[in-house]
């Protein structure tokens, strides 16, 4: 008997295919728009992190100022010393490297062109706490971090603007008014979680950055990276204690710096395009409702039309459920057949989309069960009063019927 009510079901959908397709059509957006944001949001929110991790490992970064962002009091607050980048890394446990970071902007000169870039002043840690490897070339010896030797490490855009398809290695660059010796090329690691430009970078040995460039011995930034499961509240509470001693802040002063914890950032950026991704879905889900208002009134006009026929299925003797049944999976394989157009049309949306946004395309099966159950469940939710008004027509009056 289902088997049967299935046959005819799918008969009347193909008597009708152009009323069909515009039935489901509501469907097809529907799902196809709740699995291309989903997909594209959960991209999102991964690119977020691994741009988020791209600044280091367990790292903080701790600045002058009461906090961050702009009115942050930085520019009055004292800056830090090298001296306070040993102190973090003798004195606090839990924590394997520490760089002091000055930075500069400057225009570069080499090989007959000029570009402007950010020039950076620190140590051989810097390139630990910033996750940084080396594509070419050799770190900081130990001498010349401590002469304030002329020499540097370019970023990959910068190697690409200043020297093309030419070695850079050896070759001398102009900063400001030092000329310093390339000795090493960082491999690229792309935008940032910001959008800026990683790769467009110089680093100097911080003592060739404060005696040649910037003429003072400030540090903007200290970068403090943890060990893997160590705890970063315990590890924060320690740096503060220990900055405020060495700054002589009284225990009635507030801090004059500020300690960013960067997996709380991620963590907080993540969370918030996670709830972005969940709103664009519930919108889009919207249409999905309204695709099965759709399929509910197609079906009504479907039992108008047909109520001959239902009334001489009653009076040889068909049972209501069975004329029930077969409206009901009339209207489910409907939902059902949009579901799965719309599943197609959304994985194809969300890899084009994932390229054109530079995001990871993350094919998720929950996401595509669950979108397909739900436009089933809507050809039941709707598909119910017409298919009941259908089984419960009186033979004889419909019979009658014009």
């Amino acid at each position: 008997m289902l088997l049967n009510t299935l046959l005819l079901a799918l008969r009347s959908i193909r008597r009708n295919l152009l009323r069909s397709f515009l039935t489901i059509l509501g469907i097809v957006i529907g799902v196809s728009a709740v699995i291309t944001m989903v997909t594209l949001g959960n991209g999102a929110t991964l690119a977020v992190q691994n741009q988020i991790s791209g600044l280091g490992t367990n790292l903080l970064q701790v600045r002058p100022g009461q906090r961050m962002g702009p009115g942050s009091g930085g520019a009055t607050a004292p800056s830090f010393s090298e001296l306070d980048a040993d102190a973090i890394a003798s004195q606090i446990g839990g924590v394997i490297a520490v760089a002091p970071e000055a930075r500069a902007s400057s225009t570069l000169v080499a090989n007959g062109r000029n570009w402007t870039s950010s020039v950076i002043g620190s140590t051989n840690a810097w390139l630990q706490t910033g996750n940084w490897k080396l594509g070419d070339g050799r770190e900081f010896s130990s001498d010349e971090l401590r002469a304030g030797a002329a020499v540097c490490l370019i970023g990959e855009t910068v190697r690409r603007e200043l020297f093309g398809t030419r070695p850079a290695l050896g070759e001398p660059l102009r900063v400001k008014q030092i000329s310093c010796e390339v000795i090493g090329v960082l491999a690229s690691k792309g935008q940032g979680a910001f959008g800026n430009d990683q790769d467009d970078t110089v680093l100097l040995p911080i003592k060739t950055l404060q005696r040649r460039i910037s003429g003072n011995t400030r540090v903007n930034t200290l970068l403090v990276s943890m060990k893997e499961g160590s705890n970063a509240e315990r590890v924060k509470a320690s740096l503060t204690q220990l900055l405020r001693e060495r700054r002589k802040l009284a225990d009635s002063d507030e801090d004059n710096f500020n300690v960013l914890d960067t997996k709380q950032l991620a963590d907080t950026l993540s969370g918030t395009t996670k709830v972005m991704t969940m709103l664009l879905g519930a919108v889009a889900a919207v249409s999905l409702l309204v695709g099965g208002i759709g399929i509910m009134n197609i079906m009504l006009v479907s039992v108008t039309e047909r109520t001959r026929e239902i009334g001489l299925r009653l009076a040889i003797g068909a049972l209501e459920r069975e004329v029930l049944l077969q409206f009901l999976i009339e209207a489910v394989a409907l939902a059902a057949l949009g579901g799965l157009i719309g599943i197609v049309l959304a994985t194809g949306a969300s890899m084009g989309l994932s390229r054109l946004m530079q995001v990871p395309y993350l094919f998720n099966p929950a996401v595509n069960i669950v979108s397909f159950v739900f436009s089933a469940g809507i050809g039941v939710l709707f598909g119910y009063f017409p298919a009941r008004r259908a089984a419960r027509m009186d033979p004889i009056e419909a019979l009658r019927h014009e």
